[in-house]
């Protein structure tokens, strides 16, 4: 069963920092795409950034509307995925969550484990 637990949200001003990690109890982490995406109230849920397993290459794709401003990276020897927000804005503001599937994709609905959310609140 595989397990994931995200962590670091909270409350920030505009302008400012974040980061997220998400922990990830399976022994074969480093063969999955690992992706964050996020869910804004009233709104579906969107695809932020994804990463692929390291044996493929371990290259990024960012949303359009975070692009530049976060960072995904990760790290096989702790099964963990982080990203890295900077630039925070008020509509960045959702519940993030992390997510393992076995292709790249910006369909949130094509992985296959997800965590159970962190809220992020960015005030203006």
């Amino acid at each position: 069963q595989v397990q994931l637990v995200e962590s670091g949200g909270g409350l920030v001003q505009a302008g400012g920092s974040l980061r997220l990690s998400c922990a990830v109890s399976v022994r074969t982490f480093s063969t999955y795409v690992m992706a964050w995406s996020r869910q804004a109230p009233d709104k579906e849920r969107e695809f932020v950034a994804g990463i692929r397993a390291t044996w493929s290459g371990g290259s990024t794709y960012y949303g359009g509307s975070v692009k530049g401003r976060f960072i995904i990276s990760r790290d096989d020897a702790k099964n963990t995925v982080s990203l890295h927000m900077n630039s925070l804005k008020p509509e960045d503001t959702a519940v993030y969550y992390c997510a393992a599937g076995t292709r790249m994709v910006i369909t949130p609905s094509a992985y296959f484990h997800w965590g159970q959310g962190t809220q992020v609140t960015v005030s203006s």
